[in-house]
């Protein structure tokens, strides 16, 4: 196939922001005199929007905990969003070049709307995405295939020209929802198991390239 759009996940796939994310977490877990959860765990927790990360953080089913701790991790991490968060070595070399062959780029993410603007802007490379949005964008976010699918019919991109990239069981499986290519990043938060159904695998940005610019996606 001939690749004309890409759909990114952002966390995980173009910036590693688990530090950031860790620190948030901690904060709000702090505020309801909870212990501190390491790095690992917190990955573990992470894929399925903000929501989810500070309910299953705090275990808890009880909506007006969740809605304070969600409320204590927004705002720590917006103030924070990348003091320790970078691109992933190879992403903005690639984004210039997959924007200088023409291919139109998509921010397809389960984090936030607001945030996933706020890091992709201070982190410099806002400008490559035509669209951008979060799992409050939409009625469902990933592993539903409806953020793309909308975000296809907003740009007009025909499925056999799109490829969804991720690290996450969550891209993989709304790209074949979706109906389109999909290439599973090796580098991100989720582990093999979960990317084992993915059309490609690429293990660095040059890999990802080569495989979206020279050989296609299937």
């Amino acid at each position: 196939m001939t690749v004309g759009t890409v759909l990114f996940d952002l966390d995980g796939t173009l910036v590693d922001s688990l530090e950031d994310l860790t620190d948030a977490v901690n904060h709000m877990l702090a505020g309801f005199g909870k212990e501190a959860l390491s790095t690992a765990s917190v990955r573990s927790l992470v894929g399925r929007g903000a929501r989810n990360l500070v309910q299953r953080a705090l275990g808890t089913e009880l909506t007006a905990e969740i809605e304070r701790g969600l409320e204590l991790f927004m705002a720590f991490n917006t103030a924070h969003i990348a003091d320790k968060s970078r691109l992933y070595p190879g992403v903005r070399e690639l984004l210039g070049s997959l924007s200088e062959h023409g291919i139109r780029m998509a921010i397809v993410s389960n984090k936030q709307e607001a945030l996933s603007r706020l890091i992709l802007e201070t982190l410099g490379i806002e400008r490559y995405f035509t669209t951008i949005c979060g799992g409050n964008s939409f009625s469902e976010m990933k592993p539903s295939p409806l953020p793309l699918l909308r975000i296809m019919e907003r740009i007009g991109a025909h499925p056999g020209t799109v490829v969804m990239v991720g690290d996450s069981i969550n891209d993989i499986q709304a790209g074949q929802g979706a109906g389109i290519a999909t290439i599973g990043c090796t580098w991100g938060y989720g582990g093999p198991e979960e990317l084992r159904k993915a059309g490609r695998l690429a293990a660095s940005c040059n890999e990802l390239g080569d495989i979206l610019l020279k050989r296609g996606a299937n």
